[in-house]
């Protein structure tokens, strides 16, 4: 291979013991593509340092884990890998999408593309001070924002900014005018599927009963999963995440078909509107436990 992965950005090997936590588990955040391959295989000699030249262009957009398939037969098993180099492209937990052999460059970012995935902004090198700029108060950024998508107009990756700090401050109905008008390449960026969702949790919790209503009934049926599911969106909203968070794991484990798979959907989209990256990994492990 070229190039030992631990030693290049966002490209690590990947084994039996990691990969749940490294491969599973991280697609619920990030895109992942799988890499099979083995010493032995030229056109998988060919094929790597392509892909490891995309997931440095990517800039974490997605990672690529090598799975040596000598090595890690039990995986390559579970795949149903029979010819190397094959490459898995993992989303949200499932295998998404996959091709054999070698492909060009152009023909992989190309596949990237189809799944919504585009390359990302370097990392901001940090000033010579070392010192971080403070946050402005929530209304203050919006009113810079809205001068500075005023003075560049064609700027779309403003406006997405101007949405995000619009649901800081309870404005919805402008932010969603402002996510339904950008163009499909940033529908898809981390920031808008964050929005969305917190979006989509403020819809819910708007036409839902009480908070007190929803819990008397589930005392008196702990198996109503609508009403398990209204009040987790009402919490999550109300900055109750861990509380949101459990209504949503309980919906999981007592029926993870319910509503053609709504219980992973609200945890996915509850994963993307919680800060407390601890709160969110611990509850991406039980998810994981259960599904897997």
């Amino acid at each position: 291979m070229t190039a030992d992965a631990t030693a290049l950005p966002h490209v690590f090997d990947a084994t039996a013991d990691n990969f749940e936590a490294e491969v599973l588990q991280k697609s619920l955040q990030t895109p992942v593509l799988v890499d099979f391959w083995a010493e032995w295989c030229g056109p998988c000699k060919q094929l790597a340092p392509v892909l490891e030249k995309l997931a440095g262009d990517y800039h974490g957009a997605f990672v690529l884990a090598k799975v040596d398939a000598d090595k890690e037969q039990q995986l390559a098993g579970a795949f149903q890998v029979r010819s190397i180099p094959t490459v898995f492209l993992v989303k949200d937990g499932q295998i998404a999408d996959g091709f054999p052999g070698v492909l060009p460059e152009g023909q992989i970012r190309e596949f990237l593309k189809h799944h919504g995935i585009e390359p990302g902004e370097p990392a901001m090198a940090p000033d010579d001070t070392g010192a971080e700029a403070a946050p402005l108060e929530p209304h203050a950024e919006v009113a810079r924002l809205r001068d500075e998508a005023a003075q560049a107009p064609d700027n779309d990756g403003l406006k997405l900014d101007l949405a995000v700090a619009l649901l800081r401050t309870g404005a919805a109905t402008e932010a969603e005018a402002l996510l339904d008008a950008l163009p499909a390449n940033l529908a898809t960026d981390d920031r808008s599927l964050h929005a969305r969702a917190q979006l989509g949790f403020v819809a819910i919790a708007a036409d839902a009963p009480p908070a007190e209503v929803l819990r008397q009934a589930i005392e008196s049926n702990p198996g109503d999963l609508r009403a398990r599911y209204l009040l987790g969106a009402r919490q999550i909203v109300d900055g109750q995440a861990e509380a949101g968070l459990e209504q949503f794991i309980e919906m999981l484990r007592r029926d993870r078909g319910f509503d053609e798979g709504l219980p992973r959907k609200a945890l996915i989209d509850a994963f993307r509107v919680t800060k407390d990256a601890e709160l969110v990994g611990r509850y991406r492990r039980r998810m994981s436990s259960l599904l897997f």
